[in-house]
């Protein structure tokens, strides 16, 4: 990665609305302390997780079992006073499990139709690769234009609405692929790793006399449906330089140019970091966009989104190391 630029430079023209950054920064903060009750580090993960609340996006997360996937999404649902919502996906679920079906009213000799789980906030989809095809492709419609059309009739989303999907990466026994064009839906795909062992310390003294986890009851909402709309309006004032924009274009054209990929990103791609590198100026405090926003939301905006040559896959490469080796040929702004 390149070294930290500095920020002034990207501020000498101001935007016509200046965001109420002060707002902004005292909301995340409070939303942070309240995380901090239950969940031990992670804060990166909890700024990327809020800049796809935030911007409308949803975000798969990729890690092994016991690592607090399913407590962090809960805790970040009370904290923003929204309804929550976890389906278990499994290799029998049929996609009226999902967004609902219609059920035979006995006084109105009508049928009804009775909305799914899928109709909440915030949905967990617990280990998304397990359910088939079918049941994966019924989340399509929801995830890209917020709402479900069933027999004919469209029912809209309750705004904000974010997915949050889990996925093991060890197990493959009982699994699907998922297709890139799901994939794709995803603004990010986050990759959570072991907690440190002073983390993993904090943690055990935190529950070493709360086996049950009552803590988390202890998790206030410090946020309003309302305060969504607002905190957007933030983001998308938050000024960036021409020079910025077409750094975000570079990147990404280059993974389409470069030998070392079969597949690089599409446009969804470069407006996913556009938004989300504006959300992570914002969650730092600042109303305009500097080159470490962008670096930073890079490799959870791609990494789902390209696919290594089978060269690169047999020398046993990764897509980080290649993203980052992208990033590192252009030339930064200043």
């Amino acid at each position: 990665m390149e070294e930290s630029i500095d920020n002034q430079d990207f501020n000498k023209e101001k935007p016509s609305v200046q965001p109420d950054v002060e707002w902004v920064a005292e909301s995340i903060q409070k939303i942070k302390n309240e995380l901090s009750k239950v969940i031990v580090g992670q804060e990166k993960i909890i700024d990327l997780i809020l800049a796809g609340v935030f911007t409308g996006g949803h975000v798969l997360l990729e890690g092994v079992p016991g690592i607090a996937k399913t407590l962090l999404a809960r805790c970040i649902s009370k904290t923003l006073g929204l309804d929550f919502s976890r389906i278990q996906f499994t290799p029998d679920l049929m996609p009226t499990d999902i967004i609902g079906t219609s059920i035979f009213n006995m006084q109105s000799s009508e049928f009804q139709f009775k909305k799914g789980p899928v109709f909440s906030n915030i949905i967990l989809i617990d280990e998304i690769n397990r359910a088939p095809a079918k049941t994966q492709a019924a989340l399509f419609e929801v995830m890209e234009e917020k709402q479900v059309t069933y027999d004919g009739t469209t029912y809209p989303m309750s705004l904000p609405f974010f997915v949050m999907a889990t996925q093991n990466p060890i197990e493959q026994e009982g699994t699907y692929k998922l297709p890139e064009a799901q994939l794709d839906r995803f603004l990010f795909k986050l990759i959570l790793e072991y907690p440190s062992l002073e983390e993993e310390i904090k943690i055990l003294n935190r529950f070493e006399k709360d086996f049950k986890g009552n803590v988390i009851n202890e998790v206030e909402a410090v946020f309003h449906k309302e305060d969504f709309e607002k905190i957007l309006q933030q983001i998308e004032n938050v000024y960036i330089k021409d020079d910025l924009i077409r750094y975000i274009a570079e990147i990404v054209d280059l993974t389409r140019n470069s030998n070392d990929l079969y597949l690089g990103a599409s446009p969804r791609a470069s407006l996913a970091m556009l938004k989300t590198s504006k959300a992570m100026a914002v969650i730092k405090g600042r109303n305009y966009l500097v080159p470490d926003d962008i670096q930073e939301v890079a490799f959870p905006v791609l990494n789902h989104r390209i696919i290594l040559s089978p060269e690169r896959e047999m020398e046993g490469m990764e897509s980080k190391e290649i993203i980052n080796e992208i990033i590192k040929s252009i030339e930064v702004p200043r």
